[in-house]
């Protein structure tokens, strides 16, 4: 039996070691697995871009974030997009245009990542895309961010969004008709982007749950939020015992009526 600390899960390299060995994601051949799909998957980006954006314009819960301004890593008088409503957002609109962009880097990334160990930097990219869209702009990674408005997106959407992304990916892998496509390729592929997108998955939950066992709080909630999380985490086992003794209490009573 492997024993995992759970305060080793602090380290984004030993929770990367762990989610790897839990998920059979092997370095040396699930992550070139992922990146054997650039081929087939790069013709199709503009085509899997406009279906993530027209899914996300559909629900106005999750058309607003791309109301705000959609701003670029320059100066503040580089603006993409408007105010607008998000009646009025579109496949067209600046602040899609801009979002997409975004997108297709983040994908594009991932397809020509060659380093797949726990220490390599593409964790510490997905990491950081999971806590960019907390709101959390205090991250010294973000301080091209520091003074502009913040960007939050919460997590329930993150995780349908991931679930969308993975079912057109498996939908294009299972469409090849390529003759080097074979069946078994085709599952070796779709169960690694599989492995993939649920380590990313959690490179989301982590920074907008509480975890007990590595005590931590969720990144750039509302104040009042935090503070009844970092409380509830820290008295958790007072509580705990307060219960039981209450519980003690009751149960003595009774059998004093006895």
């Amino acid at each position: 039996m492997q024993r995992i600390a759970p305060s080793s899960l602090s380290s984004l390299a030993d929770r990367i070691s762990y989610e790897q060995s839990f998920l059979n994601f092997d370095p040396s051949t699930t992550g070139p697995a992922v990146t054997s799909s650039l081929p087939l998957l790069q013709p199709l980006l503009p085509t899997l871009l406009d279906a993530v954006y027209t899914k996300l314009l559909s629900y106005d819960i999750t058309a607003k974030a791309f109301a705000p301004r959609q701003q670029t890593h320059e100066s503040d008088a580089k603006y993409d997009g408007d105010n607008s409503n998000v009646t009025e957002l579109n496949l067209n609109h600046p602040n899609i245009k801009f979002r997409k962009t975004f997108l297709k880097s983040y994908l594009v990334k991932i397809l020509s990542t060659t380093d797949w160990t726990p220490q390599a930097p593409i964790w510490t990219y997905l990491n950081n895309v999971g806590l960019m869209h907390t709101g959390d702009t205090a991250n010294p990674g973000f301080a091209h961010r520091a003074k502009k408005p913040s960007l939050r997106v919460e997590y329930m959407h993150m995780g349908l969004l991931l679930g969308f992304v993975e079912e057109a990916v498996a939908g294009a892998i299972l469409a090849s008709t390529a003759d080097d496509w074979t069946p078994e390729k085709k599952a070796e592929v779709i169960l690694a982007w599989n492995k993939l997108l649920w380590i990313q998955n959690d490179l989301f939950a982590r920074h907008y749950t509480v975890d007990w066992d590595v005590g931590t709080v969720p990144k750039a909630a509302p104040q009042s939020r935090v503070s009844a999380s970092a409380s509830e985490l820290a008295n958790s086992k007072s509580l705990s015992l307060v219960v039981i003794g209450v519980l003690i209490g009751a149960l003595l009573v009774r059998l004093s009526l006895i």
